[in-house]
């Protein structure tokens, strides 16, 4: 069947934009705030349903899906630096099938059988990192962010007692500019100082060296980074100016030579079954070192192939992680609680005896949803297994009933919010159960920190600790009560001062001018992202424009569904949320609208056409081309089908023009694009 046959149901669109919603957050999760909510495998588990869905229908592709970004996003607080060479992401591979596909899968783009050689490296668990250093001083550190762009870390990173501020190496040895890449990182003892710190200070606990490294390279002030004894890795060379050895492996032993810590346990392997080998060595073998590994990273050793091969656009095609199998623990699984979400859905968690597993104590793990109670059979009073899935977030693989006594009963469902003590009804379109009271007080939290997120108003210094004692004290109900507190009210708060209280003030005031699509996402309609608050912003420029639309109306938006349309029009049709609007507004929030598109800017050759980038463009960034595109009227989606007219295409590009050429779509590259645009 051709793509132009194909039609997605609402049930296809539906799921595209929750597996959207779900990727974000679970980036933000992961890059931004250091606190993963979900394995490894689980999310390229969603992200590989994504990637099937918007190839099997490419008009629901969206330039800004999780399926076209590399990671997270730089921090607040720091200057940003964009990376000569892009930190592109890595794919993951877990057991030795994967590893063989990997290899044929080089073998078959090579046009080769011969054995390849590869080099095995540690994957250490902690935060990547760009080093610059220009006549052999060190000019700055930067982290991955967003892999095109990332924070500039380098009063901390200076810090690290194992980095050289200068490299002791003529010029023809070591070049103008060199960039090297590497791992931050706590070793085991390390951690376990920092984490008795912190609880001596009556501080929260680090859950794991990756969060207590991100966490320490979050600190403004780089002498409280300089107690920390942080420690690092090199493993790669980015840009630099000068001819790097014709292999990896000897890459490895060039930074040795220059003074730069490489890590040690890597070795060299002739063939894909002595890298198999060395994986199941290192299954039993990571437990003796003294620092956090998730995994191994396999690169392929013969450096000047890599070229060849390129990458997509999120990951080389020369190398992969393969990452390790969960350990495993027994405890008693004592109570189940159950939490209640910015959407009402009640989500049950599983309090058990505490127990040591993959470098940490674990007490709590969630049980997702209620047909997962039911599927384990798992029963207050259990002696369950549990494991840490991609070695971070802790979960219950099975119970065992053997354990059980005569007095075990199955887990009853509750019928009240143990919040607010309204009933919870179950959805009629998901797998949840839900407390349907908009004034729960669970809920309001959530949603309150989802109303101060970065995508929404950005309100800084609103943190979960905050939002929970503005509550608690009855001094916030809604969002519009935020723009009433006072910096006494909030200075009056546990560990909060009048300069706290003030920047919060601030803060609030600051947000109030937030763009439109920011505002529409802050109110937490279902189904809406803010990628969907976008596009429904440029159709609707007023709130009383999403007042007055119509199923239709909203059904007519590109990239709007059934499911979606449904919810804008339940939401605005609700008098208690249109009362809310209108109390924010008169509390002073005045969003500014999107500016309406120069339709006299529109090229007669670009308008209504569609246009997919690839590669590195010689003189244009891809935003700056893409803006060009869409001034002149023309669409910038993310993949190629045959409903795309352009392609254009820079170095290194990918499978996108690959499939151009299959599909006899019309490629451009950077002149020809400007000429279209009557830029040249």
């Amino acid at each position: 069947m051709t793509d132009d046959m194909l039609s997605p149901s609402q049930e296809v669109i539906r799921r595209i934009e929750e597996l959207r919603l779900a990727l974000e957050r679970h980036n933000r999760l992961y890059y931004v705030e250091a606190r993963p909510e979900i394995s490894d495998r689980e999310y390229d588990a969603l992200m590989h349903e994504l990637e099937r869905l918007e190839q099997e229908y490419p008009e629901l592709d969206d330039p800004n899906s999780p399926t076209h970004r590399v990671g997270g996003e730089p921090l607040e607080g720091f200057q940003t630096i964009v990376h000569a060479v892009p930190m592109l992401s890595i794919g993951n591979t877990y057991d030795a099938d994967e590893l063989r596909d990997f290899d044929k899968r080089i073998k078959r783009l090579l046009e080769t059988e011969r054995d390849l050689a590869y080099v095995v490296e540690l994957k250490i668990d902690g935060v990547a990192i760009s080093l610059r250093y220009e006549n052999g001083a060190l000019q700055y550190a930067a982290t991955r962010g967003d892999g095109v762009q990332g924070d500039d870390v380098t009063a901390n990173a200076r810090t690290i007692q194992t980095l050289p501020l200068r490299i002791d190496a003529p010029p023809e040895i070591a070049g103008r500019v060199l960039e090297v890449r590497g791992e931050i990182y706590y070793d085991d003892e390390a951690f376990r100082r920092l984490n008795e710190e912190r609880e001596k200070a009556g501080q929260q606990l680090f859950a794991n060296p990756r969060n207590a490294t991100a966490g320490t390279l979050k600190l403004l002030d780089s002498r409280e980074v300089a107690r920390r004894p942080l420690n690092i890795f090199l493993y790669s060379i980015g840009d630099t100016d000068f001819n790097l050895p014709a292999t990896h492996f000897e890459t490895l032993q060039a930074l040795d030579t220059l003074g730069f810590r490489t890590n040690p346990e890597r070795c060299l392997c002739r063939s894909i079954d002595e890298v198999i080998a060395k994986t199941e060595e290192w299954e039993t073998k990571r437990r003796e070192l003294d620092y956090a590994v998730d995994g191994l990273v396999i690169k392929l050793n013969d450096r000047r192939l890599h070229g060849e091969l390129g990458a997509t656009s999120k990951a080389p095609r020369w190398l992969c992680a393969y990452k390790f199998s969960a350990e495993q623990a027994e405890t008693t699984l004592e109570s189940i609680d159950i939490q209640i979400g910015r959407t009402g859905n009640a989500t049950p968690v599983a309090n058990m005896t505490s127990v040591f597993l993959e470098g940490t104590q674990v007490s709590r793990a969630t049980l997702h949803n209620f047909e997962e109670i039911q599927r384990l059979d798992v029963r207050e009073g259990d002696r369950v297994v549990i494991e840490k899935g991609g070695g971070i977030i802790p979960k219950i693989v099975k119970a065992l009933p053997s354990y059980r006594t005569a007095e075990s009963k199955p887990y009853a469902f509750p019928e009240t919010c143990p919040s607010c003590g309204g009933p919870l009804t179950p959805s009629e379109d998901e797998v949840a159960i839900r407390c349907l009271n908009v004034s729960c007080p669970a809920q309001l939290q959530e949603r309150l920190q989802h109303f101060a997120g970065r995508d929404a108003m950005d309100i800084e210094g609103l943190g979960d600790v905050l939002v929970r004692q503005l509550t608690d004290a009855g001094l916030v109900k809604d969002f519009a009560d935020l723009y009433h507190l006072k910096v006494e009210d909030v200075a009056g708060l546990e560990r909060m001062g009048e300069k706290s209280a003030q920047n919060l003030i601030n803060g609030l005031e600051l947000s109030k001018t937030r763009p439109y699509p920011a505002f529409i996402f802050a109110l937490g309609i279902r189904f809406v992202g803010i990628t969907s608050a976008k596009l429904l912003c440029r159709r609707f420029r007023t709130i009383d424009d999403f007042r007055q639309a119509s199923l239709d109306d909203f059904q007519s938006v590109e990239g709007v569904g059934d499911i979606m349309a449904q919810s804008l029009v339940n939401f605005f049709s609700n008098l208690e949320n249109n009362a809310l609007i209108d109390r924010l507004f008169a509390a002073g929030v005045d969003p500014k609208p999107e500016a309406a598109p120069d339709e006299s800017q529109h090229v007669e050759a670009v308008a209504g056409k569609t246009f997919v980038l690839t590669g590195t463009l010689p003189t244009l960034k891809r935003d700056d081309a893409k803006k060009l595109i869409e001034a002149a009227g023309g669409k910038v989606t993310g993949s190629v089908s045959k409903k795309t007219d352009y392609v254009v295409a820079g170095e290194e590009s990918g499978s996108k023009l690959d499939k151009a050429k299959k599909l006899d779509v019309q490629i451009l590259d950077e002149p020809q694009l400007l000429h279209l645009l009557g830029k040249a």
